[in-house]
C-alpha cells in the first residue's frame, strides 16, 4: 500500500534554522542543521535501498506559499504567504510503498528521532494512506 508521510513546520521554524531564535524555537547552529540533513539523508538512502521510497521532498518556507481560492465573483483570489493565522504547514513529505501500516509506522517513528536543538518544537509525523481508486473512499 502507498502512504503519504508528512512532517510539519512553521515560518518561525524556518527562521530558527537560519539562526534567528524566537519564543517558539531556539536558533539552530550550522552543526545542528548538518546533523538534521545527515539524519534525513540516511533515512532517504535506506528507503531508496529497500525500494519503499517513491518520492520525498522538503518544502519551501511558508513565506513562499501562495493560496489560490475562488472568489464570490467566480475569479481567482490569490494570497501570498506568510499567513499569521496558520500555525503549522507541511514542511516535507515522503510517498512510500510499504507492506503494512506497521512498517510505515516504524519509519515514522524513526523520523521523529531526527536531531534538533533542545527546546525546538516537536510535531507529530502524520501518516495518510493513499487511495488506489475511487472505490476506496
Amino acid at each position: 500500500m502507498k502512504y503519504l508521510v508528512m512532517v510539519q513546520g512553521t515560518q518561525q521554524d524556518y527562521e530558527a534554522m537560519r539562526g534567528k531564535a524566537s519564543k517558539h524555537s531556539p536558533a539552530w547552529s550550522e552543526q545542528e542543521i548538518q546533523a538534521m540533513y545527515g539524519y534525513m539523508s540516511a533515512i532517504n538512502d535506506d528507503l531508496s535501498e529497500t525500494g519503499e521510497m517513491l518520492d520525498g521532498q522538503g518544502l519551501a518556507e511558508p513565506a513562499k506559499v501562495r493560496h489560490v481560492t475562488l472568489g464570490e465573483d467566480g475569479k481567482a483570489v490569490i494570497t501570498d504567504g506568510p499567513y499569521s493565522e496558520t500555525k503549522e504547514l507541511l514542511a516535507g513529505y515522503w510517498v512510500l510503498e510499504c507492506e503494512s501500516l506497521e512498517r510505515v509506522t516504524e519509519i515514522a517513528d524513526r523520523i521523529t528521532r531526527c536531531p534538533q536543538p533542545a527546546g525546538a518544537p516537536v510535531y507529530p509525523v502524520v501518516i495518510r494512506p493513499i487511495l488506489d481508486g475511487a472505490g476506496d473512499i
